[in-house]
């Protein structure tokens, strides 16, 4: 097996990101793996500029990314090697497994004729592959806000999710207070918080954002003070999700814990890939917790792995728009249209990486 390594930094022509957590970012860095084996090929994405989510830096990422790729004996076959990924990538970063996980999953369906989605426990009889995902909105100004909001419902997206704690909450509220008047309940509402929140005034903002009717807070107080969340649960007129403080197997075992009263977010860049998130979701559904199936911002390649897994466990919520709009993409194949993101359901992940757009770093 060969497996050559690419990168690219992709942007959006008419959207700027930017939230209390990570700040203004004009470009998604993206690592690209192809893998190819006996004339088949599979490609991994993971983004690496989100050092805000997991500490890590983009070359430490890419360093742990080259080592892996020597440590691995690539003379294996790629069933074999996704089978014994987990014990061969032990010590590796989770953005590391998941490219790799993610490369393997595209291949070994290419190489069975099915698509990833069907490999992993989906029904194999639809033609495509589709979700309801919702839309961000970033921080702007109300009026770049509102013009956004409206771009989105245009085009059927009606479950959006608007990133507070860059301002103040007044200045939040009002914000919120200007989407429902302009939109009424055609639209559904949730915020993100980013860990924002002083924990001691959690409560009286949640309690202030009820006449809004938000489908959930994300994140309200920071990983820090996690201890709280139960007790804040219990009192929120408001369902609350973790995002930033579900990381690895322990959050999960926590958060199940807690007996389904706090909703989970998912995303294979936390959780080391697809099949960790595919059994952390299965882990979830079992004990009836409710979670969302999510991304960072991220190329066609990272957004199509995040549908197939969605698409087989079947999440309460989605977010799925990270390629939506990205000008400069090496990834075609997905499609956003009336709230869904979809893709045909083709062999792998039903997307083309075209390496002739990115940046060649190395082969293996």
């Amino acid at each position: 097996m060969k497996a050559t390594l690419y990168r690219a930094a992709l942007r959006y022509p008419h959207l700027r990101l930017h939230t209390a957590s990570s700040g203004s970012v004009a470009t998604l860095e993206e690592l690209y793996l192809l893998l190819e084996d006996q004339g088949v090929r599979g490609v991994g994405e993971v983004r690496i500029n989100i050092a805000y989510l997991n500490g890590y830096r983009q070359q430490q990422v890419l360093d742990d990314v080259r080592r892996c790729l020597r440590h691995i004996d690539l003379r294996q076959d790629a069933q074999r090697l996704l089978v014994e990924l987990d014990p061969a990538t032990t010590g590796s970063l989770a953005p590391t497994r998941m490219l790799l996980d993610m490369a393997l999953h595209d291949l070994v369906a290419r190489q069975r004729q099915q698509s990833v989605a069907q490999l992993i426990g989906a029904a194999p009889d639809a033609p495509s592959l589709g979700y309801r995902t919702n839309q961000t909105l970033f921080w702007s100004t109300r009026e770049q806000m509102l013009e956004q909001a409206a771009a989105y419902v245009a085009r059927g997206f009606t479950e959006l999710k608007l990133r507070v704690g860059v301002a103040t909450f007044d200045q939040d509220w009002a914000r919120l207070d200007a989407l429902r008047q302009r939109f009424g309940r055609q639209i559904t509402l949730a915020v993100d918080v980013n860990g924002q929140w002083p924990t001691d005034l959690a409560l009286a903002r949640l309690r202030a954002l009820q006449p809004f009717e938000l489908s959930y807070v994300e994140q309200p107080i920071a990983d820090a003070d996690a201890h709280a969340y139960p007790a804040l649960a219990n009192a929120s007129p408001i369902a609350l999700m973790l995002d930033e403080s579900l990381g690895n197997e322990a959050d999960l075992q926590r958060l199940i814990d807690w007996g389904g009263k706090i909703h989970g977010h998912l995303k294979l860049v936390k959780m080391g890939g697809i099949g960790p998130t595919v059994r952390a979701a299965r882990r979830l559904n079992a004990a009836g917790v409710p979670f969302m199936l999510g991304q960072m911002n991220e190329g066609a390649a990272a957004t199509a792995a995040a549908l197939h897994v969605a698409c087989a466990t079947r999440p309460a919520h989605a977010e799925l728009y990270g390629a939506d709009g990205l000008g400069n993409d090496p990834v075609l194949g997905l499609d956003y249209h009336q709230g869904l993101v979809s893709s045909q359901n083709a062999c792998g992940l039903g997307v083309s990486f075209d390496p002739a757009q990115a940046e060649f770093i190395q082969e293996f």
